[in-house]
C-alpha cells in the first residue's frame, strides 16, 4: 500500500489503483479527495470530519462511498445510500479495502467536556487509524498512525501506548497545531532519541508519500 499525508488526521491510501481516505477534515488539503473511491470518517470533531469537503466530494464522484460512526451519519442527510454507519466489532469492505473497527470513544479531555462517539480503522490487517483516542485493538497492527499532539494526551501516554499497540512502524499525525520546535521535540522523544517506544518512528510532511506493509 501506499500511504500519503495530508493535512492533520488525513491519510490517503493506494493499492491497485484504489484509493481510500480517512478523517479529511477543515485542517486537509482540499486534493486530499480526489479520486477517492471511499472514505471513513472516525468522529465529528471540525479537524477529522468536514461536511462540506465530503458533500462536495460525493457530487463530484457518484459512485464515492463513506463510512463512519452513527453521529457523522445523521449529519450526512441526503448521502443516506452512500453513507454506511458502522461501529465497534463490524467489519466492512471499502474500495477493495478490507475494514475492522475498533473502539467507541473519543479520548476524554476533561470530565466536565461530554464525550463524543469515535471509532478507528484498522486497514487490511495493517494500517491502523485510532482516530482521537488511545484505541487498542484486538489484532496485530504493522503500521499505526499515531496521533502526537492532543489536549488529550502526553508524550508519556504515546510512548506506553506504541509500547502496547507494538507496531513495527509508527507515522505522526494529528500534528497540524504543532510549530516546528514542537514536532522535533515530539519526534525527540518518539525516535532513536527518546527513552524506546519500540517502533520506527516517522513524520511525513503533507503531500508526503510512503510504501507499507
Amino acid at each position: 500500500m501506499q500511504l500519503t499525508k495530508f493535512g492533520h488526521a488525513c491519510v490517503r491510501v493506494e493499492k491497485d489503483g484504489r484509493r481510500l481516505v480517512v478523517d479529511p477534515g477543515g485542517l486537509t488539503e482540499p486534493q486530499a479527495l480526489d479520486g477517492a473511491d471511499a472514505v471513513l470518517v472516525t468522529h465529528e470533531h471540525f479537524d477529522h470530519f468536514s461536511e462540506e469537503t465530503l458533500r462536495r466530494a460525493a457530487e463530484n464522484n457518484p459512485d464515492l462511498r463513506i463510512w463512519t460512526n452513527s453521529s457523522v451519519a445523521g449529519r450526512l442527510d441526503g448521502l443516506d445510500a452512500r453513507t454506511t454507519a458502522v461501529g465497534e466489532g463490524d467489519a466492512f469492505t471499502a474500495a477493495g479495502f478490507e475494514v475492522t473497527v475498533h473502539g467507541a470513544w473519543h479520548a476524554e479531555i476533561h470530565p466536565d467536556i461530554p464525550r463524543v462517539a469515535n471509532i478507528g480503522f484498522l486497514v487490511d490487517d495493517a494500517l491502523f487509524h485510532p482516530g482521537d483516542a488511545l484505541t487498542v485493538p484486538e489484532a496485530d497492527v504493522e503500521t499505526l498512525l499515531l496521533p502526537v499532539h492532543a489536549p488529550w494526551s502526553t508524550v508519556g501516554h504515546l510512548i506506553d501506548y506504541v509500547r502496547e499497540v507494538a507496531p513495527r512502524d509508527a507515522y505522526a499525525i494529528h500534528d497540524g497545531a504543532l510549530n516546528d520546535i514542537g514536532t522535533a521535540m515530539v519526534g525527540g522523544f518518539l525516535g532513536d532519541d527518546g527513552p524506546g517506544a519500540g517502533a520506527r518512528y516517522h513524520r511525513l510532511p503533507p503531500g508526503a508519500t510512503a510504501r507499507i506493509g
